[in-house]
């Protein structure tokens, strides 16, 4: 019997937009207020989505016919990888909303359309169970963020626009090609279908190459990260929490979803790279993001090194990494949201990014302080928040077969620490700088609520992530079992 939540988790915010779009005499706050509850209502309907374990499988399915001459059809469904994220997502979503309150004041309605037809094309990203739909989802997502950044941010916003615009079309374009050689070959999209396609060793090696160049790109793996830190430079505060939250997670979650079990024997041939570059991208990220000035533009690099932990979990091929790496998607989407809703919050009374304009802002804004400590705390990964949990478990299973690069990987934890106690150190101790810092308000009631679910997600993942982990790992051991038997041959 097909379940029709996944439907209405898209749908609704889908339909939404389109009301949106067709009131262009809307004024702004009832724009505002309507997108806010729409996306509320969907955070509280996906909630059971997290509830639901079927040992792996997929919940709450849904199938029609879509195409049917190619064997191609509107099917849903999430599982304990899925399911997370598409919380997440749901979660995100309302904060943004919220935060928009202080730097959003033109062009309201047009702003509510774009966060909500991003809502629908994400949670379609997670949900898709066939492989042309999932493509849809996957450029419908990327159209609205796009729009986001080059309208509603910062000077420099047509460049970094075009910039993400260029290289997400520039790896989509081999996904698609692979997509169809895919169906063509199968007489199906349905990804249960193609994992039972034989597939000779050649053949996996470009569609491979096809789907990874995708991902990788979204994540992004060096050398493909340029476009990142300029994205959330100009991106406005929702964009940057978005884009860091969620989008670089489709990246991961693809490699997982599609990448490993789609194509095994490739997959095993090309972890050695994988691994490297992503132990290049946790030091090249955590170095970059130390040598920053920028506040955006260190929490931008950081996402570089987090997300290679996330790579080097998943490409490890081992149990404990992988589920690891899909605890750290979500981690890294609370402690790096809160660091973007914390950063846009100071930017709307300073008007500067700047790290040397900052200081002493420990003993003008004490609630500032205390949210931007645990923030960072959650992303070095301290013991007793979230971020330890996942991290931990990345390194431990690769250590298994892989000490060499867990070994390195490790020295990035100890870079992450020393960036982001230097951004902790430049704004709230020492010397006042900022003339008018002793007439900035602290946070305020909405702001403090904006951040407060993920500081109690922060804790509450950080000392009983079994819950979640329990949900996690045995598809993530479904995923892994035709790369395991391929490692198993050799």
């Amino acid at each position: 019997m097909n379940d029709p939540l996944l439907v209405l988790l898209i749908g609704g915010p889908l339909a939404a937009a389109l009301l949106l779009a067709l009131l262009p005499g809307l004024r702004p706050e009832p724009a505002r207020l309507l997108t806010l509850l729409v996306t509320l209502a969907t955070f509280a309907a996906s909630l059971p989505l997290l509830a639901t374990d079927a040992g792996g499988g997929m919940t709450h399915g849904f199938d029609a016919p879509w195409i049917a001459e190619f064997g191609i059809r509107f099917s849903l469904g999430v599982d304990g990888i899925a399911a997370p994220l598409v919380v997440l997502t749901t979660l995100l979503m309302p904060l943004v909303v919220l935060a928009s309150y202080g730097h959003v004041h033109d062009r309201v309605r047009q702003y509510g359309v774009l966060l909500l037809a991003m809502e629908a094309g994400m949670i379609g990203v997670f949900a898709a169970q066939d492989l042309v739909l999932f493509y849809v989802f996957f450029e419908m997502s990327l159209v609205p963020l796009y729009l986001l950044i080059g309208v509603y941010g910062g000077a420099r916003r047509t460049y970094a626009a075009l910039k993400f615009f260029l290289f997400t079309v520039a790896g989509s374009l081999p996904l698609l090609l692979a997509i169809l050689w895919l169906v063509q070959r199968a007489g199906s999209a349905d990804l249960a279908v193609l994992k039972q396609l034989p597939l000779a060793p050649g053949e996996q090696g470009w569609l491979f190459a096809a789907f990874a160049a995708a991902f990788c790109v979204k994540v992004p793996l060096v050398p493909l990260h340029t476009w990142l830190p300029d994205a959330h430079v100009e991106a406005p505060t929702g964009g940057s929490v978005i884009l860091a939250g969620v989008t670089l997670k489709m990246g991961t979650y693809g490699l997982l979803r599609f990448c490993l079990p789609l194509f095994p024997d490739a997959s095993v041939r090309h972890a050695p790279l994988l691994l490297a570059l992503a132990v290049i991208g946790i030091l090249y990220g955590a170095l970059l993001a130390w040598a920053q000035k920028d506040l955006k533009k260190i929490i931008a690099y950081s996402s570089v090194s987090h997300l290679g932990f996330v790579v080097l979990g998943l490409f490890a091929v081992q149990t404990t990494a992988a589920s690891g790496a899909v605890l750290q998607m979500v981690n890294h989407g609370l402690s790096t949201g809160a660091l973007f809703l914390l950063i846009g919050m100071i930017y709307e009374r300073a008007h500067t990014r700047q790290l040397a304009d900052f200081g002493g802002l420990a003993r003008t804004m004490p609630r500032f302080a205390v949210c931007l400590v645990l923030a960072t705390l959650s992303s070095i990964g301290v013991p007793g928040l979230n971020g330890f949990v996942g991290e931990f478990l990345i390194l431990i299973g690769t250590w298994r077969d892989h000490p060499v690069a867990a070994g390195c990987a490790s020295v990035g934890v100890l870079l992450g620490a020393i960036y982001m106690l230097g951004l902790v150190k430049g704004l709230l101790f020492g010397p006042i700088v900022h003339p008018k810092t002793a007439t900035w308000r602290d946070l305020n009631s909405r702001e403090l609520l904006l951040l407060a679910p993920l500081f109690a997600l922060m804790f509450a993942i950080g000392f009983a992530p079994k819950a979640l982990l329990d949900r996690i790992e045995p598809p993530v051991q479904r995923m892994l079992e035709a790369p395991r038997l391929v490692q198993e041959r050799r």
